[in-house]
């Protein structure tokens, strides 16, 4: 990184920077991991199969609907902890519906 910095010829971040420029991709990275599952559950609600779903990210079927299963759990906890954000439960209990069981194709 110091070769990349002095070919930029910019100065270094200082403390402030640094932390506002990780908490800055901690939060795009939650965004977009938010992004993906609603994007999955659009292609559920569509009538993609887990297959097709796995194939277009690059994974398994049962991969795929893991990830999104854990994703609905989180969801639903963090609702259950805060009572604001996250699904609540009739929310939750709709995603776990359109996900269907594991291995089932939709």
């Amino acid at each position: 990184m110091a070769g990349d910095e002095a070919a930029d010829d910019a100065p270094p971040l200082d403390t402030e920077e640094a932390l506002e420029l990780l908490a800055l991709g901690a939060l795009i990275a939650r965004k977009a991991a938010y992004g993906r599952q609603l994007a999955v559950r659009s292609a559920r609600a569509s009538g993609a199969s887990w297959s097709e779903i796995g194939a277009a990210l690059g994974t398994s079927k049962q991969a795929a609907w893991e990830a999104h299963s854990q994703w609905i759990e989180d969801q639903a906890e963090q609702h259950r902890r805060d009572g604001v954000s996250g699904m609540a439960s009739h929310m939750a209990d709709t995603a776990r519906l359109l996900a269907g069981e594991s291995g089932t194709e939709h």
